[in-house]
């Protein structure tokens, strides 16, 4: 299947394909161990071998692929180690800063927006998943760059973004609208 990509103010043909090739990673269109050459990319893309393998050496670094000697490319099979180590990582950072949060004045006012979107009835709470998921995301993020600690801030998206695979894929069923309610309810009432 072919597919178009949309051009974008600024964006050039490797940074689109980056992104689509991204997202059928995390959407699992190209699932963990998937085998596929630079030549199939350019024609699902539309495109020449030059912005693909542009986008896919990318993608290598930030470790989703992996080129095969004289076979191609695969998208790395999943490691859940090494997931899981990041996810340790998160929440490491995430309860220093909630710690941090704690220890400050008024960290509620650092915090109304959060608690504006959790802090709600059941009959208000937002339904749609994929709104959810990413204000869940910014829920994570918002916990750590309140705390003031700038270093803490900058890696905590890199982190987020890995371990969005992992939660996924940890899912045993399609998230509900009411798990991240009752994941970060908690949080907001410890501030």
């Amino acid at each position: 299947m072919k597919i178009g990509l949309k051009s974008g103010r600024g964006e050039n043909l490797a940074e689109r394909i980056y992104r689509q090739l991204k997202k059928d990673i995390f959407d699992f269109r190209l699932l963990p161990g998937d085998r596929f050459s630079e030549n199939e990319i350019a024609e699902r893309m539309g495109a020449s071998r030059t912005p693909v393998r542009e986008a896919l050496f990318r993608l290598e670094r930030e470790t989703y692929v992996q080129v095969l000697q004289r076979s191609g490319w695969q998208v790395k099979p999943f490691d859940f180690d090494y997931f899981e180590e990041l996810y340790d990582v998160r929440t490491v950072l995430e309860c220093a800063a909630v710690r941090r949060l704690c220890d400050l004045q008024q960290p509620e006012i650092l915090l109304e927006d959060l608690m504006r979107i959790w802090r709600v009835p059941p009959a208000e709470r937002l339904r749609d998943v994929s709104t959810l998921s990413g204000l869940a995301d910014r829920f994570h993020h918002t916990l750590v760059e309140a705390a003031g600690k700038p270093d803490m801030a900058l890696n905590h998206p890199h982190l987020t973004e890995r371990v969005r695979i992992r939660r996924r894929l940890a899912l045993p069923k399609p998230p509900t609208t009411t798990t991240p309610h009752h994941e970060h309810r908690p949080h907001t009432d410890a501030t």
